[in-house]
């Protein structure tokens, strides 16, 4: 449809609502940003900047795709506007596509070639293409490549006399060493890192021989916990563990992956839901989130953290792991669990879930992609993707995949909401987010879901932020990216 000419009573207001969108994306209120800077859009489509706004806002809320699309329509309104280029360029960089983003800084240096912070950009988004060209030449194909692990032997770690950190004595986790461990992350304290391989590797061989939907069966009169992202905010995962007990055989949890990133105390995070994996398989169930990825982590904090109190042996091995957990969950044939959500296809069946092969880094497209990235809408059928990798789906594929595959509910994450929760698809499909004020500035609460057999119910428990030491999220985030966010 052509965008007509706006007339003068339709610009006013339309810069009205421009101006009451600003203020709601300063109180960071995102989502209403977005709908004022649409309704300014419907009144005058040929103003660049409400498309650029609108371009930041989705890029706020992690929707790439979205932000993309608006800052392309912004840089055809008006081919000089150097923050259409900006925007772009900025989410183009957000999803990892380097060399896109590279394409628009030149042409953002092109339109402001006296502005230094232009050249600056640039210079960095320039660094990074000829990094990533380095990293592409030197890498090992992936049938070549030996596993890290293998050349790991904790044992020949000395742990020096001066070390009064958490122990584990021989080869067994305890929860008196759990316990320790937290205390000394609660006070900054770092885990030595012969404990922190041996948690880990031993997280490795436990996931490795889980298949890549696993069930979950919960005794009558028993229950089952199960929380959304908590992206490195440790102190909100302690939280939560004093809200709802700590994870036990009878008290068992199952995080919905996005552990890492973003927040600055992932390592502290990533250790301790491993730890109580090693200490009890199934009191902690852990299952794969979009961030559990080298691309990802690369960009939002884990691997510079991970550098940082660990060291690059570490990065090549929590990659290694991430590539082991499994994809979904489903609890006592009823409730269906994955980080994401659903399929571009119908007719997928659980059993195809389970034959995923899915010790890779996540592919572009197929079942894993979209497990890990999809998003319901309200509309029914299937539409693109706010975020530019997956699709959204509506409630009719949410209804058919579950009486296809006999189920009753679908509990996913990857989104943030401002209860920590949302029930969507007639009660059919529950989001459940834990990260409260995520990444310091969203005001949202946190969110977990108890269920408990037979009847299966979820039971809703919702949570405010509680304060941290004071490190900024992205800390550990190369400072190239975190100029940008």
């Amino acid at each position: 449809m052509p965008v007509m000419e706006a007339d003068k009573t339709d610009t006013i207001r339309a810069e009205e609502l421009k101006f009451q969108a600003n203020e709601a994306f300063k109180a960071h209120k995102y989502a209403q940003a977005i709908d004022l800077y649409t309704q300014a859009i419907e009144l005058n489509g040929q103003n660049a900047v409400y498309w650029a706004n609108r371009a930041f806002a989705h890029t706020k809320l992690e929707e790439y795709g979205s932000a993309i699309q608006d800052a392309s329509k912004a840089i055809e309104i008006d081919p000089k506007y150097s923050k259409g280029y900006y925007r772009r360029g900025a989410a183009f960089l957000a999803m990892g596509k380097l060399k896109e983003a590279l394409k628009d800084f030149q042409q953002l240096k092109k339109i402001c070639p006296n502005d230094p912070d232009a050249a600056k950009k640039l210079k960095e988004c320039e660094k990074a293409v000829m990094k990533l060209k380095f990293e592409e030449a030197i890498s090992v194909p992936e049938s070549e490549k030996r596993s890290v692990a293998d050349s790991i032997d904790f044992h020949l770690i000395d742990v020096e006399p001066k070390y009064t950190g958490a122990k584990i004595e021989g080869d067994v986790v305890t929860l008196d060493f759990v316990k320790k461990m937290i205390d000394d992350f609660k006070n900054q304290k770092s885990l030595h890192k012969r404990y922190a391989f041996q948690i880990v590797l031993q997280v490795r061989e436990i996931m490795r021989a889980l298949p890549s939907l696993v069930d979950i069966n919960i005794p009558e009169g028993r229950h089952l916990t199960v929380c959304g992202d908590v992206h490195g905010q440790f102190y909100d995962l302690l939280n939560i563990f004093e809200l709802n007990g700590l994870p036990s055989d009878e008290n068992p949890y199952l995080f919905n992956g996005d552990f890492v990133d973003r927040g600055s105390f992932s390592v502290e995070v990533i250790l301790t839901l491993f730890a109580f994996k090693c200490m009890s398989p199934s009191a902690m169930h852990l299952s794969r989130g979009n961030h559990e990825s080298k691309s990802m982590n690369k960009i939002y904090g884990f691997e510079g953290e991970v550098r940082s109190k660990l060291n690059e042996t570490f990065v090549e091995l929590f990659a290694e792991v991430f590539c082991s957990l499994p994809l979904a969950y489903v609890l006592n044939e009823k409730v269906f669990v994955a980080h994401g959500g659903l399929f571009s296809v119908d007719g997928v069946k659980l059993s195809d879930i389970r034959a995923i092969d899915r010790f890779c880094e996540p592919p572009e497209e197929g079942l894993m992609c979209e497990i890990l990235w999809s998003d319901p809408q309200p509309n029914p059928g299937r539409g693109p993707s706010k975020r530019g990798v997956g699709l959204a789906f509506g409630a009719d594929v949410t209804k058919r995949f579950l009486q296809e595959n006999n189920l009753d509910l679908i509990v996913r994450s990857h989104e943030v909401k401002d209860e920590g929760y949302e029930i969507e698809h007639d009660g059919k499909l529950i989001t459940v987010f834990s990260a409260p004020n995520y990444c310091d500035q969203m005001g949202n609460k946190g969110a977990f879901i108890r269920f408990e057999a037979p009847d299966m119910k979820p039971n809703i428990v919702t949570f405010s932020a509680v304060p941290h030491p004071d490190v900024k999220p992205m800390a550990y985030a190369n400072n190239f990216y975190r100029m940008f966010q």
